[in-house]
């Protein structure tokens, strides 16, 4: 269940849409174009090289290339075969279902999620890649193709901030199962979400075996610990089920903390099962940070 506000009541206007993307717009253009431009290039171009298949060791082949998870299912010396690497258009896989627009705190999900896509967006474009938007609920509400330019990336913003939806509920796995189906090459997807949901494991393993999949978690500090608040309404933003509870019972807040690691723990395990690296972006911090901070550390990896 989820506690809150709506974070925005009634229809956004053109007026407001419009202001919202410039707004946007000039904040993305400047960190992507000077902050985060260098650490994006790094981390996703430049190796020259990408993963194309395993194949038998044979004498003379570089011992560092040796696929270990591969030697040790078959009991035989498997290496890793690269080829010339080519541009990967990035996709911004973006969850709007109900749990998205719900929150106390004053940057919604929503909102920090059009941030993380425009600064994504616009990265992408200051290196002449392509950039694409999937959003969905527990099913597809959308899915732009990834092309240039940056008129094609205020779309991409536009259509996040415009929130439109028809489903309600979650579905990652029909995120995933769609974006496996349709990228015919291989792509960077970033997955925005609180990924409140579940079964999803079998359809991320099978979009993150020939993508780079990267889970951007949005965290509300509320979902982590709940104050002393007396006696709140809790209501499903996905469901519209109800419940009255007394969060000044410590043995209930006690509960919901354990609740929300046991969910951290489970979401965690199923990330890295599927190889897929997270970042957590926490609704009360400033984005950019945690992003930053992935990239040099994934640069320092390679």
């Amino acid at each position: 269940m989820a506690i809150g506000r709506p974070e925005q009541s009634g229809e956004i206007t053109e007026a407001d849409l419009l202001s919202q993307v410039r707004r946007l717009e000039i904040q993305a253009r400047r960190l992507a174009s000077t902050t985060i431009a260098g650490d994006y290039r790094s981390v996703f171009r430049g190796s020259g090289i990408e993963f194309a298949e395993a194949r038998e060791y044979t004498p003379g082949d570089d011992v560092r290339l040796i696929d270990w998870n591969v030697t040790a299912r078959t009991g035989t010396p498997w290496v890793k075969q690269y080829v010339e690497e080519r541009e990967a258009p990035v996709i911004c896989a973006v969850d709007v279902s109900g749990s998205q627009r719900v929150t106390r705190h004053p940057q919604g999900r929503t909102a920090v999620a059009a941030e993380l896509t425009a600064l994504l967006s616009f990265a992408a474009a200051y290196q002449h890649d392509r950039a694409g938007l999937l959003s969905f609920t527990d099913r597809i509400e959308q899915f732009v193709p990834p092309a240039r330019g940056t008129k094609h990336t205020l779309r991409i913003v536009r259509e996040v901030l415009r929130g439109e939806h028809s489903g309600q509920g979650t579905s990652l796995s029909s995120a995933c199962d769609y974006l496996a189906r349709v990228l015919r090459r291989r792509s960077i997807v970033f997955l925005i979400s609180d990924f409140i949901d579940r079964d999803y494991e079998q359809a991320l393993r099978t979009l993150a075996r020939r993508n780079d999949v990267i889970a951007l978690t949005l965290v509300d500090p509320l979902d982590l610990a709940m104050p002393d608040l007396g006696l709140v309404e809790f209501e499903d933003a996905e469901t519209g089920s109800r419940a009255v509870v007394d969060t000044g019972d410590a043995a209930f807040r006690e509960r919901y903390a354990a609740a929300a690691e046991e969910r951290a723990r489970t979401r965690r395990a199923i990330l890295a099962s599927a190889n897929v690296d997270e970042v957590q972006i926490r609704l009360d911090q400033d984005v950019l940070l945690p992003v930053l901070a992935y990239f040099r550390q994934r640069a320092a990896r390679r």
